[in-house]
């Protein structure tokens, strides 16, 4: 059963695939030597063993399909169906044989209380915050309600929150498994949340602490105000203090999460002393340090004075803030004298944005809110999430800056103020006002225009840009993103896709062509080309041309006039193979390139062609290529995609046929290179781009392209999901890497580590 149930310290930070993200960093720090509470993890092996054997996959896709994410009410009921079926069908008797016996083990001399969390295996991955997405279930006690509990979890992995979510996110539903760590319960005194850097403002020479009597639920929850500490990094004094009155804390009572009333006096003392504050600085430090000075965002308790840390993960969410001092804003104390100011809080998202007020009481009423309003709640959870990604800015009565409203404010880029313990009742629904998250104000009316805040993965203040040899490239494909992510520390665009643009052109291509309207696909097509081209300007952006799927171009309007029903889209016609039978639809695709290049003269878009077979097709593309003015030159540079293991297999030919560059699309080779198609829901488990087949097949067309002085990159979701593939690629002499926005931080620093350790290995050998 070890497959099934492990010990957490038999488990490390490389085994996401297996404990989710909480467990494999539980299991980490456990082996490391921090204090962490002893448990075990049912493994996300159990999960999917428990999925196939009650034969659930299928009936889980029935019960999704067709559904519109943004329709609340038929992704609830989705949700519901999916939920009871899970909790209703049979546990394997092994596995629940194997978490009882775990369960006996770890509690025998000692309490029978213990924590059961989820933990999905793409949680805390730097491109989505999983986290909060699932259930947790603390005190629970007995074999036979741990087995339930750890049910509960895995139904919770279907909750409409995180279905929407993964959607969002673009995640595979049936990709993303879950384990469930069991740890002995932490009767916590005083509980909250650590960042080894300021959450707001990206500063990492402060350590930011908020601490709250009681269990920590009501820490990341935002149900009550917190206390907020800021550290020196480097002298470890305490610089700032907010003591905030604490109304209420959570605490367990024959067995049960009770919630107990906090007199004034009570509420308004200390919740951690300096020394403990500097205690847990210190662990947190060290933890930062243990992950490659990577910030964290650490969850901790305290029982009997002794601080255990229950979770670390990397920050995901920090921002730059350009110009704007960093200060703890005291919703009591009224905070600012600025003229026009209405509420104080805590800012927590930077920016500012103006609209009118729409007052949200429950989750159920996420769907009135409209674009552009300013979303004002008590405190959010994930439901909210749908009505936060409309919002012009979002205020709540309660909360620090690592509750839910900030953390995701922060991932979604708007302005966020929380901790204000008045907005619902001092607000008005239709009321005009202006949220300055930077500053936690709001102010009445409104400014001449929005500023927006600062995405995700911006270099923070103070820091150089990092300089790598392997380049760094951004996946992309809406322009409407195109200056927000031109500022990161990036060197260009490694996949620009087209399809999101051309299906918002609306009509098939050909549809289009044979009604005379083929100069209209052009200029729209190249308007978003310029776009995304003109923002990343000088730095080179890369063009995939279309590789829409019969199945695809069926959907847009039209299209059942010219696609055929095909099999097995994925193998059929689509790519280079359709542009050499359907020459003047390329020619379309060609001509909105060439007016970008020629007529906005922004030389720095290049060609890259996909879903390549064989050499001679693309000799046949490059004919074509030349007649539209597009040959290869100085400043114009040819791209094949590698998806096909006959691409890679006759390398050499394709060389031969005079390309400046590859780019794998690890996606497309994982698929044909296992025999797995990557959209099937009963080998979702086994599609994996790290097996050492599809490894190996990397490798190799990066040894070639080496020898053969050709550029190699890689643009699939591969180095995106998995950091140990980076130290991988680097360590082949890949070119560039090619990742989602909001992996560039976490990626950058990644190959510049794997760039140093090969330095120092070769220096090294030079000395042996």
């Amino acid at each position: 059963m070890a497959d099934k149930v492990m010990w957490l310290s038999d488990i490390g930070r490389k085994d996401v695939p297996l404990a989710g993200g909480k467990g494999a960093n539980l299991g980490e720090m456990i082996r490391s030597g921090f204090p962490v509470p002893p448990g075990f993890v049912v493994t996300s092996g159990a999960y999917y063993s428990f999925i196939i054997q009650n034969n659930l996959s299928d009936k889980i896709w029935e019960a999704l399909r067709g559904i519109d994410m943004e329709d609340s009410t038929r992704l609830q009921a989705a949700s519901r169906h999916i939920k009871q079926m899970i909790v209703s069908a049979a546990m394997p008797d092994d596995t629940a044989g194997a978490i009882k016996r775990f369960y006996n083990d770890l509690v025998r001399n000692a309490s029978s209380y213990v924590a059961v969390r989820s933990s999905a295996t793409a949680e805390d991955l730097p491109e989505a915050s999983f986290a909060g997405q699932q259930e947790s279930f603390l005190n629970i006690s007995g074999e036979d309600n741990i087995v339930e509990a750890v049910q509960r979890c895995w139904a919770s992995l279907w909750d409409a929150r995180a279905i929407y979510y993964r959607d969002r996110q673009g995640f595979d539903q049936m990709k993303i498994g879950i384990a469930v760590p069991v740890q002995r319960m932490v009767e916590a005194e005083v509980s909250g949340v650590a960042f080894t850097v300021e959450p707001v403002s990206g500063n990492r020479d402060k350590i930011y602490i908020e601490a709250a009597f009681g269990l920590g639920e009501v820490v990341v929850g935002g149900k009550v105000d917190l206390d907020s500490y800021i550290v020196d990094k480097k002298r470890m004094e305490v610089e700032q203090r907010h003591i905030a009155k604490q109304a209420w804390q959570l605490i367990r009572a024959d067995g049960d999460n009770r919630r107990v009333d906090l007199s004034s006096e009570e509420g308004s003392k200390q919740k951690l002393s300096d020394d403990k504050i500097i205690e847990l600085a210190d662990i947190a430090g060290r933890l930062e340090e243990h992950y490659d000075n990577e910030p964290q965002d650490i969850e901790w308790a305290m029982e009997k004075s002794t601080i255990y840390i229950v979770q670390t993960r990397p920050v995901t969410t920090l921002k730059r803030q350009v110009g704007e001092p960093f200060e703890i804003a005291a919703a009591e104390t009224g905070a600012t004298s600025k003229e026009g100011v209405i509420l104080s809080g805590v800012g927590a998202s930077p920016g500012r944005s103006s609209g009118p007020v729409h007052i949200l009481h429950t989750a159920d009423e996420v769907d009135e809110l409209k674009d552009g309003e300013v979303l004002v709640a008590v405190m959010t959870n994930p439901d909210f999430v749908p009505a936060m990604r409309r919002a012009a800015a979002i205020i709540t009565d309660a909360g620090g800056r690592t509750s839910h409203a900030a953390i995701v404010s922060r991932e979604l880029g708007v302005p966020c103020i929380v901790g204000t313990n008045k907005a619902t009742s001092v607000l008005k629904k239709g009321q005009m006002v202006t949220v300055d998250g930077s500053r936690g104000t709001v102010s009445a009316g409104t400014i001449a225009k929005r500023a927006e805040a600062v995405p995700a993965a911006v270099m923070p203040v103070g820091e150089r840009r990092i300089v790598t040899g392997t380049r760094l490239y951004v996946n992309l494909s809406e322009p409407e993103r195109a200056a927000e992510v031109a500022a990161m520390d990036v060197d260009g665009v490694g996949l620009l896709r087209a399809e999101f643009m051309i299906a918002g052109i609306g009509r098939h291509p050909r549809a289009l062509y044979d009604e005379g309207k083929g100069d209209l696909f052009i200029d729209k097509l190249s308007t978003g080309l310029a776009e995304i081209a003109a923002a990343f300007y000088p730095r080179p952006v890369f063009y995939r041309t279309t590789d829409f799927k019969t199945n695809e171009y069926h959907d847009l309007e039209g299209g059942d006039k010219y696609e055929e029903n095909e099999a097995n889209p994925m193998l059929g016609y689509r790519g280079i193979s359709r542009y050499i039978r359907e020459p003047e639809i390329f020619g379309m695709e060609l001509s909105a390139v060439n007016k970008v290049r020629q007529d906005a003269k922004l030389t720095n878009l290049h060609l890259m062609l996909p879903f390549v077979r064989k050499p001679e097709e693309l000799k046949a593309a490059q004919v074509l290529m030349g007649k539209a003015g597009l040959a290869r030159e100085r400043d114009f540079k040819l791209w094949i995609m590698v998806e096909v293991p006959s691409t890679l297999i006759r390398m050499d030919d394709f060389i031969d046929c005079g390309i400046d560059g590859i780019s794998i699309g690890s996606n497309d080779l994982t698929q044909l290179v296992l025999g797995i198609d990557r959209d099937s829901r009963k080998l979702a488990s086994e599609f994996d781009e790290r097996d050492e087949a599809v490894l190996r097949a990397m490798h190799t067309v990066v040894d070639v392209c080496r020898r053969r002085g050709v550029t190699s990159s890689i643009c699939g979701q591969a180095p995106s999901f998995y950091p140990e593939l980076v130290e991988m690629l680097v360590g082949w002499g890949i070119t560039s890497i090619s990742i989602n926005p909001d992996a560039v931080e976490r990626t950058k620093r990644m190959i510049a580590a794997s760039e140093v350790k090969l330095l120092l290995e070769s220096a090294l050998e030079r000395q042996d």
